[in-house]
């Protein structure tokens, strides 16, 4: 399971709309839908912000392997 597919995942599972998670960590709407689909990731102060959520406790050092590996 990819990075999109884990994050929409863990939003769907706390019953959030992508519009609740985009205030919770500072971002647009679009931003969310862009990581759900694949065709963005989160940058650093993101990553910061989705590890402070505590649905997504586990998530954090995972979030970035993939959005790391994203870039080679």
């Amino acid at each position: 399971m990819g990075f999109n597919e884990k994050f929409q995942q863990l939003r769907k599972q706390n019953n959030l709309t992508q519009e609740q998670l985009a205030e919770q960590l500072f971002v647009s709407r679009t931003a969310i839908s862009k990581w759900e689909s694949g065709k963005g990731y989160p940058n650093i102060e993101s990553l910061k912000n989705i590890s402070k959520l505590a649905f997504f406790s586990v998530f954090p050092l995972r979030a970035f392997t993939f959005w790391a590996q994203s870039l080679k």
